[in-house]
């Protein structure tokens, strides 16, 4: 919730968290070295064990990448790569995948914050305990810059495995046969601390080679801000003496494919139109379109539109080529700002733009600050996915105390990156394509 600077210092106190100054750059801590374009090799041969995630899940799929932490952007996943059962070499699907802002205005337009960049969200990377991490692994980070030096590695990244329910299931043609298998999923987290919010940043990988990306927020409600009385907060505590304000998240996250080894991939959007019935038909009609994004884009979801980025050289065993699908979660969008006005921005590659608003890097004279300064017109050959969801967080009485999580994502899906469910059984392996009833 908000707080103002010193509150915010004074909330870290409490935690036992020492306040410092806010550290200049974006320095990383050591870690993998960066895959080459083109290499199509299996992710964790290009960092050390340390910067090694590697996980081969109860279903027989193997996820694997790298990972480094950043000073303000917090934990960077790199050269993930997708093995699933029946695939001979892994399938390299993102290069890069990290947050790129968390955003906070207020509805009164007191006060705004860029979490990442000006309120030390990567500094704020907290120890976890081995409950918090259930059946997993916690690793050590060594926080780059660390405000607190004596206290610069933090036992705070988490990877576990966690049955999800059902993957599939089906009933035979005959008899009474059911397929039925259940899910597992790699799960990657973090959790960072700013002010009273604590942030979990949680990576998870599917089985099946889908990623859901998504930001929880949990933690307190900040005791400085039951101030609106104004009309834009809500009530909390006994009668109507005390409001809560409210305030938008913004979350973005900055994803760089590298599908089959290559950062030439193709972004194509699909839109469809429903038209009423024909003469003569008995339902309407449902026509999808394809238009391929060969230019800088500011995208906006909208009903029955989707994106999917192509690789440019990789094919399933079915010649088809291999994509994946953005699938967007729910979401509340802010128009108080140009660079959130949007849900998803596709920019050509430049090494300098690293975060969706207040970019620290020195772009050079003129360069934007933020992602939709970036949108110029440039042609995509090495396109960069910025995905915005947005939460409007109007308190609530059971947000005291501690508050609950509430969660704000989304997902990337594979479309034909293999030439059936990857997971399925052995029996119905060769129902590929038309299948004649009663086989």
């Amino acid at each position: 919730m908000r707080v103002n600077r010193n509150s915010r210092a004074r909330s870290r106190t409490a935690v036992g968290l020492t306040a410092l100054a806010l550290a200049a750059g974006a320095t990383t801590a050591a870690g993998p070295a960066v895959a080459q374009p083109g290499r199509a090799a299996a992710a964790a041969a290009d960092c050390s064990a340390a910067y090694r995630i590697e996980q081969k899940l109860s279903t027989g799929t193997t996820w694997r990448m790298c990972w480094h932490y950043e000073s303000e952007a917090g934990l960077v996943l790199e050269n993930i790569s997708y093995q699933p059962p029946g695939e001979a070499q892994p399938i390299k699907v993102l290069s890069t995948a990290k947050l790129a802002q968390i955003d906070v205005p207020y509805d009164d337009g007191s006060v705004e914050y860029s979490d990442l960049t000006g309120a030390g969200f990567g500094q704020g990377l907290v120890d976890m305990a081995p409950a918090e991490c259930p059946g997993g692994t916690i690793k050590t980070v060594k926080v780059p810059d660390a405000w607190d030096p004596q206290h610069a590695d933090v036992k705070g990244l988490c990877t576990t495995t966690r049955s999800r329910g059902h993957a599939y299931r089906m009933q035979a043609d005959t008899g009474n046969k059911v397929f039925q298998k259940q899910g597992k999923d790699l799960l990657v987290y973090t959790v960072n601390k700013v002010g009273w919010y604590e942030y979990i940043t949680e990576w998870r990988f599917q089985d099946d080679g889908t990623l859901n990306m998504n930001v929880g927020a949990t933690g307190s409600l900040s005791p400085g801000d039951y101030d609106a009385g104004d009309g834009r907060g809500w009530p909390l505590g006994k009668n109507a003496k005390d409001y809560a304000t409210s305030h938008s998240h913004n979350v973005f996250w900055r994803l760089n494919f590298g599908l089959d080894g290559s950062s030439k991939t193709k972004v194509e959007q699909y839109d469809s139109v429903v038209s009423p019935p024909a003469q003569g038909a008995e339902a309407p009609s449902n026509k999808t379109t394809r238009t391929k994004i060969t230019k800088e884009l500011a995208g906006d979801a909208k009903n029955m539109r989707w994106w999917r980025i192509v690789s440019n050289s990789g094919k399933n065993k079915d010649n088809h080529a291999r994509s994946y699908e953005l699938v967007p979660g729910p979401t509340t969008k802010y128009l108080g700002r140009n660079f959130t006005k949007h849900d998803v921005y596709f920019t050509e590659y430049n090494k300098c733009e690293q975060f969706a608003s207040d970019n620290l890097r020195n772009c050079g004279a003129g360069h934007g600050k933020s992602v939709d300064k970036w949108v110029d017109g440039q042609t995509l050959t090495h396109p960069v996915v910025w995905v915005n969801v947005g939460f409007h967080h109007i308190a609530r009485d059971e947000d005291q105390q501690p508050m609950p999580v509430h969660w704000q994502g989304f997902s990337i899906a594979p479309r034909d990156v293999t030439a059936m469910n990857p997971l399925t059984p052995p029996e119905l392996a060769d129902q590929n394509g038309h299948v004649e009833q009663g086989r």
